[in-house]
């Protein structure tokens, strides 16, 4: 069947993904990636004594990895990625002296890294969920090593790389994405082959790297430190020692030090770094001063990222002698004064973000000159001026925001030759005349945003096909079309314009009827509108949806960049189609006794596909009102192509006909956090106990924290609870249910520097789950990081408590958090009285010995704070809750021992 139809021919040679030794005829390379297999890897694979190279990867492989393989004694490659294998790496595979390529990358699998490993020169064990240390025997044993790759894991402790342990060989060393505290290792500095180094996305702290540390390795070509906690040397403000420390790295190619607080000013020596220099990161910093000239003498960059600092002055004008850029990032800074007006003669320019600063002057004519520009976000600012007419040159244009400025004059008509743009907003200027009918020219434009103006006149027909537009606060007048899109707008795109009107009332809630059915200027009739709704700006969940959909035109495998971190991450593809009709099959007909859960947009039925993989088919209701099953499912589709975290559901595949649209998902045999909390007998589940809550909340954590900060494309999940946290086989929590969810093109730890979707839906209700939604939600606030950080917040106290967020006892304004706050932290035995918690003895002496409820306690309190700006971003909360899983490590070892000598 498949890839092994031709298997059992007499002459084994012949079969597919099998190949032969001319000579001896003896099996030397079984290849069978993307073969869509399933089952256990059987262990008589460790028979073939001549194999050379086993790959099984991207299949549906379970089970654990058959420590038979290490009876390959010829074999140099082993690659089992991207499958389902659990369980721990077999320290059998030590024995595989000759192997130079090792990768389980993309599994289950769990446990520290083996020592016998030692002897293996290439090894990379991304993109599982390996836990525990790594042993410092690796790498004292591994002289000959090369390749390591321990890439997006749950490992912890510090590097093991100690003093005695030289790696005159190594020239990778990839550990992003783990849980390792600690610094780097000095002893690295014998690793002079060193290419690549790869640390971001951990917990590291410590000083900066400097004085001798890189100045051997001279073929050092990435060097990746974002996303932890470094400080400049002797924690002052001085970077020198870190960049003066990397001069000597003449072959250096990307350098990012992301997303680590630093403090200082960029120093004078960062113009002497590698000439070949192409990626600079050093953004979500605290930088201050101006940017310096001769950061110009980079002349080979690509990407430079300075934003989200604390920069002044103004932009250099040697920056336009960088003449390779084609990604320019200063947002969120302080700069001030004009634009440089040579900027055209960047040509390669394909994204430049120069918005929230304080910049003046007029819009450079010579922008035009970048005739390779796709994103182009000039927003709040001071620009003043008329919008160039020259822009129709940008032709590839996608994405165009000049809101919040200065600017006046009318609406170009040549916009309408950006056949390509897809987002245009030009709200918040001082803008005046008509909107150009040319406009509906733009037949790919998404998103159109002319609010807080001075436009008037009527409404073109032409804007009929855009699906998302806000023409609030204008002076816009007539009848509005009641064809296209324009039925499906909410009422408030129409604010603010008193002479517009309707002629099917129930078409835009809040506009008047007009009078005959004609265009009535409506001048001496005052019209009522019921602010009952946010004011709508759905700019920036459009930029990256926008972006992505372009790509997926073009017919590429599309690539984002990580915007802290600086790796491609790149997607697989879009997953198989399904049909109805299998659907149907798996599921019985959508039988009621195979439904395991409804809601708001649709059921969720159990089955099973043709091949025997169980599966959780998510069918959205067609009779939704207002398009919103359409819209819901293309939002899930976006989020769950985008993002690849271990604690975020994955999708098996899709199915989407005109009148039927449907989520293929994982089967999760234990169910939602919700049905663990409050299971429907009553009674108490033993799985739960102090480690499980920790865990669950950590995953959880780290979920969130992935869609915020990490993600290609950041997401604001919208409508976290435990109904939406389901449970792997090995109780792990994956976050779920994205048809909600708004992208973001820009978010800090601090802010969202654009607006999402607004937090009503098309039908005007507000979205989210009662008891979960942050306060501001309700006072008419957009989606924001801080709403899903509160939402977390209630679970975690829901955990605690036992309590749900709706119960009865929260009434007249009374919320779980003030409930818990009242309790604490003088008697947290009422707090837990209720809960699963009391009814454990163990837990409850751990509590008492610990206080690691009372730290949760504390967490979930600071993460219901009212005010956003008070709540710690997921980023905080990880730290807090990997700091409490340390501690409480230690304690459990504290325990045993104690137990033991007594």
């Amino acid at each position: 069947m498949g890839a092994l139809a031709g298997w059992g021919s007499p002459d084994v040679c012949n079969w597919t993904g099998v190949a032969c030794d001319e000579v001896t005829h003896r099996v030397v390379n079984l290849t069978l990636s993307e073969q869509n297999l399933s089952g256990k890897v059987s262990p008589t694979l460790g028979n073939l004594s001549h194999l050379r190279k086993l790959d099984l990867s991207r299949n549906h492989f379970a089970g654990s990895v058959p420590p038979e393989l290490g009876n390959l004694s010829r074999l140099s490659c082993l690659d089992l990625s991207d499958n389902l294998f659990v369980g721990v790496v077999p320290p059998q595979l030590g024995k595989l002296t000759r192997l130079h390529e090792l990768s389980l990358s993309g599994n289950q699998l769990e446990g520290s890294i083996p020592g016998e490993l030692a002897r293996i020169r290439n090894l990379d064990l991304s993109e599982n969920n390996l836990s525990g240390h790594i042993p410092a025997a690796i790498f004292c044993n591994l002289s000959s090593l090369y390749y390591f790759d321990v890439s997006s894991n749950s490992l912890n402790g510090e590097i093991p790389i100690q003093a005695d342990c030289r790696l005159p060989n190594l020239e990778m060393l990839a550990m992003w994405s783990n849980k390792l505290h600690g610094g780097i290792p000095r002893s690295l500095s014998n690793s002079t082959k060193l290419r690549w180094l790869l640390l971001q996305e951990n917990f590291l702290a410590g000083e900066l790297p400097s004085d001798n540390m890189f100045s051997g390795m001279m073929s050092l070509e990435f060097l990746h430190l974002s996303v932890n906690f470094f400080t400049s040397q002797q924690n002052t403000t001085s970077l020198e020692p870190f960049f003066a420390s990397l001069t000597n790295c003449t072959s250096l190619l990307e350098l990012g030090v992301a997303g680590n607080d630093l403090v200082g000013t960029i120093p004078p020596v960062i113009g002497r770094l590698s000439p070949s220099l192409m990626h600079l990161h050093l953004q979500f910093n605290k930088i201050f001063g101006p940017i310096p000239a001769n950061l110009s003498y980079l002349a080979d960059l690509t990407v430079l990222n300075l934003s989200h600092n604390l920069l002044n002055g103004s932009i250099p004008q040697r920056i336009t002698s960088m003449r390779k850029l084609e990604r320019l990032h200063i947002s969120n800074n302080m700069l001030s004064g004009e634009i440089p007006p040579s900027l055209g003669a960047i040509s390669r320019l394909g994204q430049l973000d120069f918005s929230q600063n304080e910049l003046t002057g007029a819009i450079p004519l010579s922008i035009v000159q970048c005739v390779t520009m796709q994103n182009l976000d000039l927003s709040h600012n001071m620009l003043r001026g008329e919008i160039p007419a020259g822009l129709s040159r940008l032709s590839g244009l996608l994405y165009l925001n000049l809101s919040s400025n200065l600017l006046s004059g009318a609406i170009p008509v040549t916009i309408g030759e950006m056949v390509k743009l897809e987002v245009l907003n030009l709200s918040s200027n001082q803008l005046s005349g008509t909107i150009p009918p040319q406009l509906g020219h733009c037949v790919e434009l998404d998103y159109l945003d002319v609010s807080y103006n001075g436009l008037t006149g009527e409404l073109p027909l032409s804007l009929e096909n855009v699906p998302h537009a806000n023409f609030s606060y204008n002076d816009f007048w007539g009848e509005v079309p009641s064809g296209g899109t324009f039925a499906r707008f909410p009422a408030d795109a129409f604010l603010g314009n008193p002479r517009l009107c309707t002629e099917t009332m129930s078409m835009v809630p809040g506009l008047a009827k007009c009078s005959d059915g004609k265009h009535n200027m409506l001048h001496n009739r005052r019209v009522v509108l019921p602010v009952v709704l946010t004011i709508a700006s759905f700019t920036m969940a459009i930029i990256v949806l926008a972006a992505c959909r372009a790509m997926g035109r073009d017919g590429r495998r599309s690539a984002l960049l990580a915007y802290v971190g600086g790796l491609e991450l790149s997607n697989r593809g879009d997953h198989p189609r399904i049909s109805r009709r299998e659907l149907s099959e798996a599921t019985g007909g959508f039988e009621q006794s195979r439904l395991i859960g409804a809601g708001r947009f649709g059921r969720v039925y159990g089955g099973m596909l043709r091949d025997g993989t169980r599966v959780a088919v998510k069918v959205l209701d067609p009779m939704t009102r207002g398009g919103e099953v359409s819209w819901s499912f293309k939002r899930e589709c976006d989020v769950l192509r985008w993002t690849r975290h271990r604690n975020l559901v994955r999708v098996i595949t899709t199915c989407s006909q005109p009148d039927f649209h449907a989520l293929v998902l994982p089967w999760m045999t234990n169910g939602s956090l919700e049905s663990r909390l409050y299971p429907c007998d009553g009674g108490l589940d033993h799985g739960m106990d102090l480690a499980w809550l920790v865990a669950i909340t950590s995953n959880i954590a780290e979920g969130l924290t992935y869609l915020h900060h990490y993600a290609p494309v950041g997401i604001i999940h919208c409508d976290l609870k435990p109904e939406n946290v389901l449970l792997d086989d090995d109780m792990m929590a994956v976050v779920a249910d994205f048809g909600i969810a708004r992208l973001v093109k820009d978010m800090g730890d601090d802010e969202i520097t654009g607006f999402a979707d607004p937090c009503n839906s098309n039908a005007g209700l507000l979205q989210g789950s009662v008891g979960y939604i942050a306060p501001e939600y309700g006072l008419g606030g957009h989606p924001s990081i801080e709403g899903d950080v509160y939402s977390f917040g209630v679970m975690l106290l829901e955990m605690i408590t036992g309590k749900r967020p709706t119960d009865a006892l929260f009434q007249e304004g009374l919320t779980l958090h003030d409930w818990v706050r009242r309790h604490h932290p003088h008697d947290v035995a009422a707090i837990i009285a209720q809960s699963w918690l009391a009814a454990m003895d163990a837990m409850l002496s751990a509590v008492q010995a610990g206080h690691i409820v009372v730290e949760l306690i504390d967490l979930g309190i600071a993460c219901t704070q009212y005010l956003p700006m008070e709540r710690p971003t997921m980023v905080e909360v990880c730290h807090s809750i990997a700091l409490l899983k340390v501690s409480s490590s230690r304690r459990v070892v504290m325990d045993s021992t104690a137990i033991a000598s007594g």
